[in-house]
């Protein structure tokens, strides 16, 4: 028998990823089945169970990735001279995340997939372990970030860094929220916002 590549099985393993994440994106964590997954993706049983034991496993890998993919971003942007600053920063990791990461879901529908996931924590410590690993790495590779601007002249030193780390996370949570409800949130929205804030200049008090 010949052997399979590990690019092949990536590429499977990406293939159902994908198809899971339209599926969740579409009709909802719950609504979804294991049936629905396997005729998305247009794979046996048997090809998907190798991977995947069910819809926890599939929805905890989805939003591990998810997590990688941020978490490097900020990394990588903290390496680089002079860092992005947030505005620049945020705007492309979200419009990797909601606009390209998943061909064929819209980006309201995906938005709603990630309060589903962060409502399913609440009951799932599978998918709660890996928010909460997710949550304490962004943590830390923003905190280097704000350590870059610092070190670039960017920021000032009077606030610790990970509470501005937690600040930034929590403008991208609401970003999603506002996205995931309403619908009508463009990216470059939070991008303007964020750059007129940063465009305030602190008064000395008289």
């Amino acid at each position: 028998m010949a052997r399979v590549s590990q690019e092949h099985l990536d590429a499977r393993r990406r293939q159902i990823l994908d198809g899971a994440a339209r599926c969740f994106a579409r009709n909802g964590f719950h609504a979804t089945s294991m049936a629905d997954v396997l005729t998305e993706v247009g794979l046996s049983a048997g090809a998907v169970y190798r991977y995947f034991r069910g819809k926890d496993e599939l929805i905890a890998a989805i939003a591990a990735e998810a997590f990688a993919g941020i978490r490097g971003a900020f990394e990588e942007a903290s390496r680089t001279t002079p860092p992005p600053t947030p505005d620049v920063l945020l705007g492309a990791v979200l419009r990797l995340f909601l606009e390209e990461r998943i061909a064929g879901a819209d980006r309201q529908a995906f938005a709603r997939l990630i309060l589903q996931v962060w409502s399913e924590t609440l009951r799932n410590e599978q998918l709660f372990r890996t928010l909460s690993e997710g949550y304490h790495g962004m943590r830390e590779a923003w905190a280097k970030l704000v350590e870059a601007y610092r070190a670039n002249g960017i920021m000032t030193a009077d606030v610790p860094a990970d509470r501005v780390a937690r600040t930034l996370i929590a403008t991208a949570q609401g970003f999603i929220a506002q996205q995931a409800l309403f619908g009508d949130v463009e990216v470059d929205v939070l991008v303007d916002g964020l750059r007129g804030l940063m465009s305030m200049e602190m008064q000395s008090p008289s």
